[in-house]
């Protein structure tokens, strides 16, 4: 699986993403997102929504920085009202695992 992705849309205002690790639940293939540019910003996505929902592209596209790091993120840092993920796990066999 692709580790880089870009969101199509910007997700709390950033849109480069990196995949950190798979789980599966109930019987879904399920993927943890983790912005590049901010940890807090993170998301659960599914295998069908990654690949074929049309809102993801793998790989990092060359962005503006203002396409890539837009209001919404100075937005969110103030207010921080958007729940994410506590924690980060990261499995084993993840690239990003460095223990």
């Amino acid at each position: 699986m692709e580790n880089c992705w870009t969101s199509n849309k910007p997700i709390n205002g950033l849109r480069h993403f990196v995949l950190v690790n798979e789980t599966k639940e109930k019987g879904n293939m399920i993927f943890l997102l983790v912005s590049v540019i901010d940890s807090e910003i993170n998301l659960k996505v599914t295998y069908g929504e990654l690949i074929n929902s049309g809102n993801w592209k793998k790989g990092w596209l060359n962005l503006t920085k203002i396409e890539s790091i837009t209001k919404e993120y100075a937005d969110y840092k103030i207010c921080k009202k958007v729940e994410g993920i506590d924690e980060i796990f990261v499995n084993q066999d993840s690239l990003f695992n460095i223990s």
